[in-house]
């Protein structure tokens, strides 16, 4: 309604420009990583790149010394020399020419603004830097900042001292309703209690102890699971063929239960990845060890095991190089990467680590519910909610496979070089007498030598509390994706997780404790026109939740939210005959019909061709692969949804239950209640006006119509209490509806 105005003013920024927002005159020297490796990687390195089968002319730009070199009497680039360089001479070309460069047919065309960065740049020197997420992490000096009084701690400074050359000002901090709001969802995927906004209100002092309370409660581990399975690809069916459902719940349990113990992240790493080769290993290992089976996998009759153990070894790769290193290298699986240093034989040499896995027994699963996937263990949940024993799958050890590296990727290529195990040969490597082994690679991927780990984590926590990264491509820190806004701050926050001992909760409470969190997120046309996608953290981010919060904040605010944890997985309300293509078996999809129907949304049925379809309309990934950052769409599915989906229809129920027991006596009192229960704010006047006018208008109509009334309280499973009249429950389920539509219901501000 009228707080529309800022959400469709902060949009329309989005618009304005194309990258980033600042004047190239703030830039007094141009740098190679920020202004010219984007160009060079996005135009050039395709056929003049690290990919030595498919580079052209012998030229390649990324490195200087191919640069430089002698192409018969000339150079591409003469450092100081623009006008001797080749480079500017071609990208200067007519168009009508062949030897335009890019050439017309690539698409990729130059801007006057790019054409003249590259100018630039060798008229400077023409000099090279490594790439920035492959330097050496060191901790950055914290900058000096004139306004002292604003810095909590070294994040703002670092921001602060930005902002300061920029000649930009930080937000006011949100108000207190907001900001308990906002730290409330981001800790814990949950709204808050509405007495929390005024604890903070009393004394600010309190908001350190209310990020303690929150990184302590349970739900804390089940925010940040959400995520941590978007990147491992966990669910809970096998993906290819009949899509069965295989046992893995214990393993999305041991993750929650590792973000409540704030289990360190390499220790974190190495159970996930080598639980079973762990010295005195325990089942908690071997459960998380459940992480190298998460992949897809069949048992269809025609499968080739030769191709399927190809496969296989090539998701885990793209899977732990994106995880941990926020690499690509599934593009070198078939070739040498044409943008990053990463060579088709790094490729099968990271493979050779998972040589070792028995997945031979894949290939003799059954078309039950679950499937079979041995090896397998019968465990108790990790969180200790029940003694009942459950199957998992669990990494199981064979004599390790060879590898080859396969020509163009072809499995029945027996013709390439035999690989050992072994880490990208640009990276420091393991040093080992003997063949290296899954736990070398954790180790490896932990150590405070390797640049890549500790950054690409605190990126994504950053992404978490803002909505974006320090550099915004998550899921690509090499050549093809952005240089960081902050790098310092990047840098300075990657130390201080690897020497707190990997500490994550440590890490998030430094960022949510600092005053560039506490910002209000609120735009004027003044940061619209400057920063329109708020690179310089002047306020804070403003997204749509995630499908999973928006239905938990739902099921909340509505009273219904089931907070038991772990367990088996719970199937809410579902279109009927939605599974009907699914084969082998033939499926009828039952939904819960007690009060499993109302438990979170990290425990739903995760079924990978047929995703639930709320999590569909609202952009959760089917978990085929990596998924560092979801997309946010904007689809008349979602707003239907919303609208007509059992689950918020009855959770509108319950939040009109809620209303007439415990709002007040007059209809003034009860939306004002409602809305501070939703929004944890009370309505302005104009908002009031609206809605009392709709809430007369809907319990009239329903006064006069009791069979629509009765067909909409029958939704669902929940029972209205006796006391409360027909008419009244749903002309006020309907006045829940319209609230838990509004965009600020949905969006965290």
């Amino acid at each position: 309604m009228l707080r529309s105005l800022s959400i469709w003013v902060g949009v329309m920024g989005l618009f304005l420009l194309r990258d980033n927002c600042f004047s190239l005159d703030n830039f007094k020297t141009v740098e190679f990583n920020r202004d010219i490796r984007p160009i060079l990687s996005d135009k050039c390195f395709s056929c003049h790149g690290p990919d030595a089968n498919h580079r052209k002319a012998n030229l390649r730009f990324d490195m200087r010394q191919g640069a430089l070199s002698d192409l018969g009497g000339y150079a591409a680039v003469v450092p100081g020399s623009p006008e001797k360089s080749e480079l500017i001479s071609r990208i200067h070309t007519s168009k009508s020419s062949d030897e335009l460069m890019p050439p017309l047919k690539s698409g990729k065309q130059l801007s006057e603004t790019e054409k003249q960065l590259l100018q630039d740049w060798i008229s400077q020197g023409a000099e090279y830097e490594e790439h920035w997420a492959y330097i050496q992490l060191q901790r950055p000096p914290i900058p000096k900042v004139m306004k002292s009084s604003w810095p909590k701690g070294a994040i703002d400074r670092f921001v602060m001292a930005r902002l300061e050359h920029e000649n930009v000002f930080p937000s006011k901090e949100a108000d207190a309703g907001t900001l308990i709001r906002r730290l409330h969802i981001d800790l814990t995927g949950m709204p808050p209690p509405k007495n929390l906004a005024q604890r903070l209100n009393d004394s600010s002092i309190i908001y350190s102890s209310i990020v303690d309370e929150l990184l302590a409660s349970p739900q804390f581990g089940e925010r940040l699971a959400s995520y941590w399975l978007d990147l491992v690809r966990y669910a809970d069916t096998v993906g290819y063929h009949g899509d069965q459902d295989h046992p893995i719940t214990p393993y999305r349990d041991w993750v929650i239960k590792s973000f409540n113990d704030n289990l360190p992240f390499d220790r974190f790493t190495a159970a996930q990845i080598a639980g079973d080769l762990l010295p005195e290993s325990t089942v908690n290992d071997k459960i998380a060890s459940g992480y190298n089976r998460l992949l897809q996998t069949s048992h269809e009759g025609g499968v080739q095991q030769k191709e399927y153990l190809a496969k296989y070894s090539a998701d885990r790769v793209r899977n732990v190089s994106n995880v941990w290193l926020g690499g690509t290298m599934g593009c070198s699986e078939c070739h040498d990467h044409k943008y990053d240093p990463f060579t088709q034989r790094d490729f099968y040499g990271m493979a050779a680590f998972f040589a070792d896995i028995d997945d031979s027994q894949t290939f003799r699963g059954s078309n039950t519910l679950p499937t079979t996937r041995e090896p397998e263990m019968e465990v108790v949940s990790p969180l200790g909610v029940s003694e009942k024993l459950t199957r998992t799958m669990i990494t199981g050890r064979v004599k390790p496979r060879n590898i080859r590296v396969l020509s163009r990727g072809d499995w029945m290529d027996d013709s390439g070089e035999i690989v050992m195990p072994s880490t990208p040969s640009f990276l420091q490597p393991i040093k080992k007498n003997g063949r290296a082994t899954r736990l070398d690679l954790a180790d490896w991927l932990t150590n405070p030598r390797n640049p890549l780990t500790a950054r690409v984590f605190v990126n994504r926590l950053w992404y978490l509390f803002f909505g974006n990264g320090l550099y915004r491509s998550l899921d690509d820190n090499g050549s093809q994706g952005e240089w960081p806004e902050y790098p310092d701050l990047l840098d300075w926050i990657s130390v201080e997780l690897i020497e707190s001992g990997w500490n994550i909760k440590y890490i998030v409470r430094l960022i949510v404790t600092s005053h560039t969190y506490r910002q209000s997120s609120n735009v004027n046309m003044d940061q619209i026109e400057r920063d329109p996608t708020n690179r310089l953290l002047a306020r804070q981010g403003r997204f749509r939740f995630s499908a999973e919060t928006i239905r938990d904040n739902a099921l909340s605010i509505g009273g219904l939210i089931n907070s038991k944890m772990g367990g088996a997985v719970v199937r809410p309300y579902q279109p009927v005959g939605y599974y009907a293509p699914l084969n082998f078996p033939k499926r009828t999809y039952l939904a819960d019909n007690n009060e499993n129907q109302y438990r979170r949304g990290v425990y739903i049925h995760w079924q990978r061709q047929f995703l639930h379809p709320m999590f569909r309309a609202f952009d959760a990934p089917t978990r085929e692969e990596c998924t560092a950052m979801r997309t946010v769409s904007n689809t008349p599915i979602a707003a239907l949804t919303l609208m007509n989906d059992p689950s918020y229809v009855e959770a509108a129920k319950g939040f009109a239950v809620r209303i007439l027991c415990e709002g007040g006596d007059t209809q003034r009192e009860r939306l004002i209640w409602a809305w501070q229960t939703a929004l944890n704010r009370s309505p302005e006047k104009e908002e009031l006006s609206v809605m009392l006018e709709f809430a007369e208008n809907i319990i009239k109509n329903y006064k006069n119509d009791t069979k629509s009334a009765a067909e909409l309280l029958n939704v669902g499973i929940l029972k209205l209490p006796e006391n409360i009249s027909m008419p009244d429950a749903a002309g006020w389920t309907n006045v829940a509806l319209a609230l838990l539509n509004l965009s600020e219901v949905i969006t965290r501000n």
